[in-house]
């Protein structure tokens, strides 16, 4: 426990002094990390303070506080509704390099982790890596099988230095959250949480695999799209081998042209592929860069590295579908709906000054051609409005948007031509036409008879709780009015659904009643020459439509 703490002590005192060489004392010294000596002895590095300036420099404190830091402001990058974009800007240009891992130290930890000599477990590997990173080092092999494969050896010591930091930035997150504002707003202990998790899946290898594997599935029928094999006997939470993908980097644009590949078809692939990922399956791979991307013969597209994947739910994908489309169409209405639904946007917010600004937005693009617009760059946009509007997106669709703009960045280069947002839509389209496909609808009612069912069977319960509470004079008020909002509103639903069924019902019983007593008097059905019970059987199959309709669509009655 003690060397714990001397652990951490060094390591926090160390992030200080890098802040702090970098121009951040006075910061440090407002939210109480520094004291004022040490602030008032740093003040002259702290005299251009404007945005890009310290973008620059708060990217130069990541890098040179190493892999963690540098992960951190890969993913802050993306939350363009959180930091303004000339930081955002800055961010995106941290760089994932690393010292090369001596053979002897990758050759003990493979020794370790397979539990065998090298040389029994491979016929060759070879000592120069292929590729270098903060958290991985890639070598070729091969195996005894005669396949050709990589190896990715995580980096010695690696997960006890992360555990540091991540423990560190959560305390930097409490004392952020407790005393600015707009760490509060944007709940950075939250994206902490997130990043945390992030970063602990991608040093488990084991888990990495299974992405990839997961990925391979989803276009198991596709012969135009690969994803490598796993080697799973020579595969632990440190090291992982994979098949060897021989082909030509997405980047070489240039090369695949003079080698006759087809430039348009392998961009078209990789945006249906991508979008496949994301509008489909929910499950997508995170980090499109060339790298990690090479086209084979017959145009084929290899995806490799899944270290870093996004998983979004049915519920989020279908609101980013309507978020395009009413992009796409110019619907701010529809869009300020759409953010309403996610419940993202505060009560303190201008509604109406939102929908502006929204407007504004489209119309600077209105007039653009279709294949100059950037999707990317739109939802970015997009976001920096929210931003402004105190309106908190969720990290999926952070990620996304940067996912998207990376695919947009590796596809300008294969085609400058093509349109992302062309072929979006058709994806967006399809998502929500299938909101309102008959087996979705009846599962999404189902869905809200057994909510509204828990929530009347729980009720007797939960006031006797309460009845309780009062009696013994314990109550205590504390009320999030957005929350009591949402269940008075699902109370009202489902009130007007039972007041509407009780209506029905008693109208029925009215129908039947008259249709018995005529046949017992043996009398005709009209009434001052009017078929009545024509008529009310009519009405009662109108209100039995409405009362469906109104239930599929979950508005008020």
């Amino acid at each position: 426990m003690l060397g714990k703490k001397i652990r951490h002590t060094k390591r926090y005192q160390e992030i200080v002094n890098v802040f702090m060489k970098n121009g951040f004392s006075h910061f440090l010294f407002r939210i109480g990390v520094a004291d004022r000596g040490l602030a008032q002895g740093m003040e002259t590095t702290e005299l251009n303070t404007n945005l890009k300036s310290i973008g620059k420099r708060l990217r130069q404190a990541l890098q040179d506080l190493g892999p963690t830091f540098i992960k951190l402001g890969q993913i802050a990058s993306t939350r363009h509704d959180a930091l303004p974009p000339e930081i955002t800007t800055e961010l995106e240009k941290l760089q994932d390099d690393a010292p090369i891992i001596p053979f002897e130290h990758v050759k003990q930890i493979i020794e370790t982790e397979l539990e065998g000599e090298l040389e029994s477990l491979f016929e060759f590997i070879d000592p120069e890596p292929l590729a270098t990173a903060s958290i991985g080092q890639v070598h070729t092999a091969k195996l005894f099988t005669g396949d050709e494969v990589v190896v990715k050896v995580q980096r010695p010591g690696l997960r006890p230095k992360m555990e540091t930091d991540l423990e560190i930035l959560h305390g930097i997150g409490r004392i952020l959250e407790e005393r600015t504002a707009w760490a509060k707003r944007y709940r950075v202990r939250g994206i902490i949480n997130e990043f945390s998790s992030s970063l602990r899946n991608e040093l488990d290898y084991l888990m990495e695999g299974r992405s990839g594997e997961r990925i391979s599935d989803e276009f198991e029928h596709q012969v135009h799209i690969q994803v490598p094999e796993i080697y799973w006997e020579f595969t632990t939470k440190k090291v992982i081998t994979m098949e060897k993908i021989n082909g030509i980097k997405i980047s070489e644009a240039e090369r695949l042209e003079a080698l006759g590949y087809n430039r348009k078809v392998i961009a078209k692939r990789l945006a249906d592929a991508m979008l496949k990922q994301i509008m489909e399956h929910g499950f997508f791979h995170a980090d499109p860069h060339s790298g990690n991307i090479f086209i084979l013969p017959k145009n084929t597209i290899a995806f490799l590295d899944f270290g870093e994947v996004g998983q979004i739910s049915e519920k989020l994908k279908r609101n980013f579908a309507s978020l395009i489309v009413n992009l796409h169409k110019g619907d701010t209405q529809a869009m300020v709906k759409t953010f309403s639904k996610m419940d993202l946007i505060p009560e303190e917010t201008d509604v109406e000054a939102l929908k502006r600004d929204l407007e504004q937005l489209h119309g600077s693009y209105e007039n653009v051609m279709l294949k100059d617009l950037s999707l990317g760059r739109i939802i970015i946009e997009v976001f920096n409005v929210a931003y402004y509007h105190h309106i908190e997106i969720p990290s999926d669709m952070a990620i996304l948007s940067k996912v998207i703009l990376t695919l947009e960045g590796v596809l300008g280069r294969l085609d400058p031509e093509f349109s992302i947002m062309r072929a979006t839509e058709p994806f967006a389209r399809k998502l929500l036409r299938q909101k309102y496909h008959p087996k979705t609808m009846l599962k999404s009612a189902l869905n809200e008879l057994v909510e509204d069912v828990d929530i009347i069977t729980d009720l007797p319960k939960d006031v006797k709780d309460v009845m309780s509470v009062i009696k013994k004079g314990k109550i205590g008020l504390d009320i999030n009015i957005r929350q009591s909002d949402r269940i008075m509103h699902r109370l009202d639903r489902i009130s007007n659904r039972i007041s509407f069924s009780i209506l029905m019902l008693a109208f029925s019983i009215l129908m039947a009643g008259l249709i018995v007593g005529f046949a017992i008097l043996g009398q005709n059905t009209m009434i001052w020459e009017l078929p009545i019970i024509e008529i009310g059987a009519i009405v009662a199959g109108l209100m039995f439509v409405l009362m469906v309709i109104t239930i599929i669509r979950s508005g008020r009655m």
